[in-house]
């Protein structure tokens, strides 16, 4: 089968689309025909050589999060999934004994990990972590969903966003921040979202996004949003100094919840303004396979349509990165084997 792998840990031109044997199934796994790809920043840090997951005695290394497609295989031990069945896989992967992993939620497990392996032809998953799709769900969406909506989605519920809140969105254009807009506004709440494009700002207003600053100056930013209102909620996905302007435009009892590091791996807390404005700032990775299970409802409902900017074919995969590492896009990109 191909697969296209990181030979070198370079950027876009270390992938290479290289030739593997089929995987053995496993008795507890299944072989899933991947139709349908998602790429997310976490597999652009690992090309980068920026994860200290990954280096040069893991080469090649096929990275690959968000699987969708037709299982071909189940092992002996697998009940409830059948080959032909259209899935999606969950990504977490958790060691199943800890506290966390017994009493929820599964995503503070103690040894959390990531699946990687879905950027081929055929992928071994673990058949207890797919999902079935529903009808009028294709696989291309499905692949949409997994890391950027359920890492909003329970960002937006760790942060009790309800109807009338306002979300402030650093970042909206991302595939976090675009799925955050859209589950924002099915949430009923009022959305403030930033990029330092007008043209990608367009397309978001389109999904949903209520105010939309086109500044990548955090002082410009931080007059904008004053002059809009205190958010209820900030959802920050880049970490850096939008950790402090978060925290300083959101309201007495407000909450920011952060899930990434894209603008930097350390941040200023403002420790007077935090205790004083009894805000909350909290971390927050991925979500549970219940949140999974109903984001793809909301799609088969038509509720929830993820923003795909372009797909690419397995060939192409060194060019999707390229298109991510330029931070031209819109939403997700999704590489389809």
């Amino acid at each position: 089968m191909r697969a296209a792998a990181f030979t070198d840990l370079i950027g876009p031109d270390g992938v290479s689309t290289i030739e593997r044997e089929v995987p053995d199934c496993g008795p507890e796994a299944a072989l899933v025909d991947v139709e349908a790809c998602a790429i997310n920043r976490h597999d652009l840090w690992i090309l980068e050589g920026e994860s200290a997951m990954v280096d040069a005695t893991d080469l090649p290394f096929v990275t690959g999060l968000d699987v969708a497609g037709v299982v071909s295989e189940v092992g002996d031990d697998v009940r409830g999934v059948e080959p032909g069945d259209e899935v999606v896989l969950c990504p977490n992967q958790t060691c199943g004994s800890c506290r966390f992993c017994r009493e929820g939620p599964e995503n503070l497990c103690e040894r959390f990990s990531l699946y990687h392996g879905g950027l081929a032809e055929t992928a071994r998953v673990q058949a207890d972590r797919l999902i079935p799709l529903p009808e009028g769900v294709d696989a291309t969406t499905a692949a949409a969903i997994p890391t950027a909506s359920m890492t909003a989605f329970h960002m937006l519920r760790r942060a009790e966003v309800g109807p009338g809140d306002l979300v402030f969105v650093p970042g909206a254009t991302g595939g976090v921040g675009v799925a955050t807009v859209q589950l924002a506004d099915i949430f009923g709440a009022e959305t403030i979202g930033t990029s330092s494009s007008e043209a990608k700002l367009e397309r978001v207003r389109e999904l949903g996004l209520d105010h939309g600053i086109r500044s990548a100056d955090v002082d410009d930013i931080r007059e904008a949003v004053e002059g809009i209102g205190a958010p209820d909620a900030v959802i920050n996905h880049l970490g850096g100094e939008f950790t402090e302007l978060g925290q300083s435009v959101m309201r007495r009892g407000g909450t920011m919840t952060i899930c990434g590091r894209t603008a930097g791996g350390e941040s200023t807390i403002r420790v007077a303004n935090l205790f004083l404005g009894h805000k909350r700032v909290i971390g927050s990775t991925m979500g549970t396979q219940d949140d999974l299970r109903r984001l793809v409802d909301l799609a088969a409902d038509g509720d929830l349509a993820p923003e795909i900017d372009e797909t690419y074919a397995l060939e192409d995969t060194d060019a999707a990165f390229a298109a991510m590492q330029d931070r031209e896009t819109v939403g997700k990109i999704v590489v389809e084997p």
